[in-house]
């Protein structure tokens, strides 16, 4: 089978095509599946590029990537899914370490030891092939409804994630969020901001990239306010500071999806009294700042703030961002796919420009005309969808 392999990650990285056997089910609660198409985010980038990944123990390369969409072609007697059932995966495996609680109690996500592994990522090969094998209990069915914008599902459930750990905290107060700021108009930045607008919340996005740019006009589609982070020439550059202040109102909810991390210490700055600050970005590197952090401090103090870092996500929030890509699609028809702007093929994956995505880029395993084919038959005659 085709599979796409980061090689010689010891020495001298390649990406490269390569052909590998077919997986066969181990256990009987295995399932094979036959992916249909793997979306790329930043992440996957670091590894094709910068070599961020890391292998399987014992091993010189890696399968990447982990925004999978596929059809379940074979499962074993003891498996939860069927032939036929469009499903997602889980990226995150939990340690081994008997004291890691977290681990043990089916939330990875929340590893204590570091130990984890997450496939395409570190430590295990991803679904960047034609077929996979996984346990049942890494797979999350995903309703043919929802076919054409399923592989998003991954990516939402980090948003989800985030809106699962926001309502517990502000279970300390009587919270009635008005307004939220993102920061960052990439895949992720999009998904927080039409999620919010999902809640009723009044979106403004803050990002690099012109007032008409595809993001920019995603996020009116949506009836966000988009706000530019470039200065016009000969100007200095616009400051984050300057234009949350400017709003009719704080933000009672701020994600910060760029990584840069002098931003996310702004981004603590503009705050609202009570609010909640979620840094969802990292990128590589040994920045520095100087930061006015006696004023911080009593600011989130003083004022309530709440600041929570998010990474990977469990099955819980995969259900419920499959719920809220469904609703997505009911508000805004047509959205989602709309973000999905570039369309390629395994055998291009080589040969991508990252700087060239538009918004994401999406490779088809299987041609999309074929997708239907591969479902449950009763599938087409009871839903109707498109890809």
């Amino acid at each position: 089978m085709k599979a796409i392999r980061l090689k010689q990650m010891n020495s001298e990285p390649q990406i490269a095509l390569a052909d590998l056997p077919e997986p066969r089910l181990r256990s009987p609660q295995e399932a094979v599946v036959r992916v249909l198409c793997i979306g790329l985010d930043g992440t996957d980038r670091e590894i094709l590029t910068e070599h961020y990944g890391q292998p399987p123990e014992g091993e010189n390369e890696l399968t990447n990537g982990h925004e999978s969409l596929g059809v379940v072609v074979e499962a074993g007697p003891q498996s939860a899914v069927s032939a036929g059932d469009l499903v997602t995966a889980l990226v995150r495996r939990p340690c081994l370490e008997p004291g890691c609680v977290n681990c043990r109690n089916g939330r990875a996500d929340y590893c204590e030891s570091g130990k984890y592994t997450e496939r395409g990522i570190k430590g295990e090969h991803g679904y960047l092939a034609e077929y996979y094998v996984e346990e049942d209990r890494y797979l999350v069915k995903v309703p043919v409804e929802s076919l054409s914008y399923g592989v998003l599902a991954e990516p939402q459930s980090i948003v989800e994630k985030v809106w699962e750990q926001v309502q517990h905290v502000q279970q300390r107060l009587i919270w009635e969020p008005k307004t939220a700021v993102i920061l960052g108009a990439g895949p992720l930045g999009l998904l927080a901001a039409a999620t919010c607008r999902c809640l009723g919340l009044e979106v403004h996005v803050w990002s690099k990239g012109g007032s008409d740019s595809l993001p920019a006009e995603r996020i009116r589609e949506i009836g966000g306010v988009y706000r530019s982070a470039d200065a016009p020439p000969g100007e200095a550059e616009p400051r984050l500071t300057d234009y949350v202040r400017s709003l009719r109102r704080p933000p009672d909810l701020l994600f910060e999806c760029t990584g840069f991390s002098p931003l996310a210490f702004e981004a603590m700055d503009v705050l609202g009294p009570n609010g909640v600050l979620a840094l969802l970005g990292v990128t590589p590197g040994k920045r520095t700042a100087e930061i006015p952090s006696d004023a911080l401090n009593r600011q989130i103090v003083m004022q309530n703030k709440c600041v929570l870092g998010s990474v990977n996500a469990s099955r819980k929030n995969f259900e419920t961002g499959l719920y809220r890509l469904r609703q997505m699609e009911e508000k805004f028809p047509g959205w989602l796919g709309k973000l999905m702007t570039d369309r390629i093929r395994i055998e291009q994956v080589p040969q991508l420009d990252f700087s060239q995505i538009g918004i994401k880029a999406v490779v088809d395993v299987v041609p999309r005309d074929q997708w239907k084919a591969l479902l449950h038959p009763a599938a087409e005659a009871e839903y109707s969808f498109s890809v």
